[in-house]
C-alpha cells in the first residue's frame, strides 16, 4: 500500500481547497510555504524588519479572510505576493516613510562568513542599495521589488499592477537606471 502523501509534497491548488474548508493545517503549510517570499518583498518595501513583519502577518490574515476571491490563475504564490506589495505600500504611504532603509544582513537569508571584511563590505553595499531604492517612486520600487526579489514575470507584475507589459518594462528599465546612477553617485562620493 502507497504512503499517504506528506503535505509538503500537496500542490498550492490542493491546500487553497483545504484551507477554504478551514484546514488549519493545509493554513499553516501555505504561510509557512510562502511566507520567506512575502517577508523579503515586504522588507525590500519598507525597510523595516518589524515594519515588513506586521506587513506581511497583515497580508496573510487578509488572504486568508479572502480566500473565497482567490481565482487561481496565477497561483496562489503570486495572489499572497500581490496582497503583500498592496499592503507594504499603504503601510509606507500611513506612516510616511521618512528615514532611509536601514540595511542589514536579510534575516531569511545567507549563512554566517568567517571573513568580517566581506560581510562589512557586503552590509555596505546592501546600505547602499536600500538607501538606493528608498529614492525611487513607490511604483517604480514595487515593480522592481516584485521583479528582483520577489522573481514575478513582467506579466504577473501587470496583471498585480493592473497595468500594461510595457509599463512593467519601463519601470523595471527607470529603476534599473535610477539605482545604477544613484551608487554610481554614492561610489564617486566616496572617492573624495
Amino acid at each position: 500500500m502507497p504512503d499517504a502523501p506528506t503535505i509538503a509534497s500537496i500542490p498550492d491548488e490542493v491546500l487553497v481547497r483545504r484551507a477554504r474548508d478551514r484546514d488549519p493545517a493545509a493554513r499553516e503549510e501555505l504561510f509557512l510555504r510562502h511566507r520567506d517570499d512575502a517577508f523579503r518583498t515586504a522588507y525590500r518595501l519598507l525597510g523595516d524588519e518589524h515594519d515588513a513583519l506586521d506587513a506581511v502577518q497583515e497580508s496573510l490574515l487578509k488572504a486568508f479572510r479572502r480566500l473565497d476571491e482567490f481565482d487561481g490563475r496565477g497561483g496562489f504564490r503570486f495572489w499572497l505576493l500581490r496582497i503583500v506589495v498592496n499592503t507594504a505600500l499603504d503601510q509606507g504611504r500611513r506612516r510616511k516613510r521618512s528615514k532611509a532603509v536601514a540595511l542589514e544582513v536579510d534575516p531569511t537569508s545567507g549563512t554566517p562568513d568567517d571573513d568580517p571584511s566581506r560581510g562589512l563590505s557586503r552590509a555596505d553595499l546592501r546600505r547602499s542599495l536600500d538607501e538606493a531604492l528608498a529614492k525611487l517612486s513607490p511604483a517604480l520600487r514595487a515593480t522592481f521589488v516584485m521583479f528582483a526579489e520577489a522573481g514575478l514575470t513582467y506579466k504577473e507584475i501587470a496583471e498585480a499592477q493592473e497595468v500594461p507589459i510595457g509599463t512593467v518594462m519601463s519601470r523595471i528599465n527607470a529603476a534599473r537606471r535610477k539605482l545604477q546612477e544613484t551608487l554610481d553617485w554614492d561610489r564617486l562620493k566616496g572617492l573624495d
